[in-house]
Parts: structure tokens; C-alpha cells; sequence
């Protein structure tokens, strides 16, 4: 047991920063920023990709369509290989890991966010649209201003819920020795050479306890939306009951 608060007493700043500032950035920080990043890249990206799904344009649709597909069909790790030898052939000069493995996950998690949002445009009623056709307004301005707000703000739960996968993610950075927080781990683990348990049980508590306290956060969104959604509903059922009444009494 004391082992455990020993090697986090000796490495603390190892795991938290990496070799900064004698070195890259690494560690937790590492692994945050570049999940924040990711999700902030990836968000418009994904937004893009889902109203392209759902527009009249088949031209559009389908080429797209098939792309998220792929993306989703493939597994993470293939395309980690692919943007780090692929990339620096196309623009002619080499990237550093922490690059290569942000436009991989910009490019793996705009696909799985895109279903996310869809998913959140597909479920609003079509009467809302209907309505803003009525009022003369047009397919973007009913989009922007009508439709997405609400789709977004319903999709949130499982936008954080991608959050969680994008900070899991990052651990296959090690392959390309991308200094996060499993690559920290490892340095500490190759010092100590006898404690590879001890080392490890620290990672996954760390991550556990990060991405334990983003789902939270997940339910406690989802939660009020469900209230939210409860309050309309009986607001309208009241509505309804009014109206009812009214015309029964004229």
C-alpha cells in the first residue's frame, strides 16, 4: 500500500507534466490538451458531416455517408499509422506525434460525432420545420437558428460521453511515442524495473477517476434534459387541457 503513495510522492511531476521544462509537455496535461483539441476540432467537423447527411443533396450525402462508414468500420490504431506515414509524404516534411495523433483523432471522432448529431437533428419533430418554413424562413436560418441549438443541446450527454472516448484514445499515442500519460507511466516503470503493478494501478486509477467524473457529469446533463423534456410535456398537455376546455364551455 505504501508503495503506492511512494511512487506517486518520487513521480508525481513525472505523471502530471512529463519531462517539461526540460523536455515536451506530457503526462496528464498532455493527454488533456490534446483531448480538448481534439473534441474542439472535431465538434465542427462533426456538425458539418451531419447536416451534409441529412441535406437533399445526394451529390453531397452519399460520398459522406460512405467516408463515416469507413471511418467507424476501421479500427483507431490503422489510422494512427496512416496519418504518421502518410501525412509527412503529402506535405513534405515531418509532423511531431502530438500532430499526428490530434488529426487522427479530429478525423476518427468527426465520424462518430457526426452520428451523435444527427441522431440529435433526426429526432426533433418535423412540425418544428414545418413551422419555420411558415414563417418564411429558410433551410439554413431554420437549420442555424431552429433545429441545431436543440439538437446540440439534446446530444450533449453523449457528446461528453465521446469526450470520455477521446481521453482513452490518447493511450495509443504510445506507439508512436507520443508523451502522454501511459507513455509517463511507462518512463517511471522502466526506472523502478521491480513495480510494474504498483505503476499501472496508478494509471488506471487516474484515468478511472477522470473519465468516472465526466460520466457523472454525462447522467447530471441527461437528467435535466429528461426534466426539461417532462416540464414541456405536461406544459403542453395543460395546453391542450385548456384548450379543450374552452371550446366545451362555448
Amino acid at each position: 500500500m505504501f508503495d503506492f503513495f511512494d511512487i506517486i510522492r518520487n513521480n508525481w511531476e513525472l505523471f502530471l507534466i512529463g519531462q517539461y521544462p526540460h523536455g515536451p509537455l506530457g503526462g496528464l496535461a498532455c493527454t488533456l490538451i490534446l483531448s480538448v483539441l481534439a473534441l474542439l476540432i472535431a465538434f465542427p467537423v462533426g456538425i458539418a458531416l451531419a447536416t451534409a447527411r441529412i441535406s437533399h443533396y445526394r451529390w453531397l450525402r452519399y460520398p459522406l455517408t460512405c467516408w463515416v462508414y469507413i471511418v467507424r468500420g476501421v479500427p483507431l490504431i490503422m489510422f494512427i499509422f496512416w496519418t504518421y506515414f502518410l501525412v509527412p509524404l503529402l506535405i513534405g516534411h515531418s509532423i511531431s506525434a502530438f500532430v499526428t495523433m490530434l488529426c487522427t483523432l479530429v478525423l476518427y471522432q468527426s465520424a462518430y460525432l457526426s452520428e451523435v448529431i444527427r441522431g440529435g437533428l433526426e429526432a426533433i419533430p418535423k412540425g418544428q420545420s414545418e413551422a419555420a418554413r411558415a414563417l418564411g424562413m429558410g433551410y439554413f436560418r431554420n437549420l442555424w437558428y431552429i433545429i441545431l441549438p436543440q439538437a446540440l443541446y439534446n446530444s450533449l450527454p453523449s457528446i461528453v460521453s465521446q469526450f470520455i472516448s477521446i481521453i482513452k484514445e490518447t493511450t495509443l499515442g504510445y506507439i508512436i511515442n507520443l508523451q502522454e500519460m501511459t507513455f509517463a507511466a511507462n518512463q517511471v516503470n522502466n526506472q523502478l524495473l521491480t513495480k510494474p503493478f504498483q505503476v499501472y494501478a496508478i494509471l488506471a486509477i487516474t484515468y478511472f477517476i477522470l473519465c468516472y467524473g465526466l460520466t457523472r457529469i454525462a447522467g447530471s446533463l441527461e437528467n435535466r434534459i429528461e426534466r426539461k423534456r417532462r416540464s414541456k410535456g405536461d406544459i403542453a398537455a395543460a395546453a391542450r387541457m385548456s384548450s379543450a376546455s374552452v371550446r366545451e364551455q362555448g
